[in-house]
């Protein structure tokens, strides 16, 4: 029975993680307007599998969407890996904790603006520490979290919208 539960998480894992790597790759070939800032629409399907199958399967794919899509753009282990994963890894701390703390009073959009805030911190602080330790760089700071905070919310959204259209979960 546990092999059979371990097999079907692999699979929802496996899955899930294509779906979100297939929509970093698309993300990543859109132009924006801010360097570094993407909408971030990978998210909602960890999100959805936060919200649907849990912390441990969310988690699993994000770094699957991490690594896999870095192998993909040719940017494993480049500096722009690093600042995706210390993204990742931020939010999913974030998630986690409202997810649990909220319970069943931070939807979709709350934590979806929790986990794009802490992605961009996380990434932010890395940056700062390691690539670029120059004081200036805090003044773009404010930008980057308020493209966070509407970006959030947009992935909040469809993610929310996303949720109530697909059939309750058999556990």
């Amino acid at each position: 029975m546990a092999a059979t539960r371990s097999s079907r998480e692999d699979a929802l894992a496996a899955g899930f993680a294509a779906l979100a790597v297939c929509i970093h790759l698309l993300e990543s070939a859109v132009p924006m307007p801010l360097p570094g800032v993407k909408p971030g629409l990978a998210n909602v399907v960890v999100l959805i599998v936060l919200l649907r199958h849990g912390f441990r399967l969310a988690a699993s794919v994000a770094l699957l969407r991490v690594l896999a899509g870095a192998a993909l753009l040719g940017t494993l282990f480049t500096p722009a890996f690093f600042l995706s994963l210390a993204g990742a890894l931020a939010s999913l701390v974030a998630a986690g904790l409202v997810h649990r703390a909220g319970g069943r009073f931070v939807g979709p959009v709350g934590i979806a603006v929790a986990m794009a805030m802490a992605h961009m911190s996380g990434q932010f602080l890395l940056a700062w520490q390691v690539f670029v330790p120059h004081p200036a760089l805090i003044n773009i700071l404010p930008v980057l979290l308020a493209a966070s905070l509407g970006l959030g919310m947009l992935t909040g959204i469809i993610a929310a919208s996303v949720l109530v259209r697909l059939p309750v979960p058999n556990r």
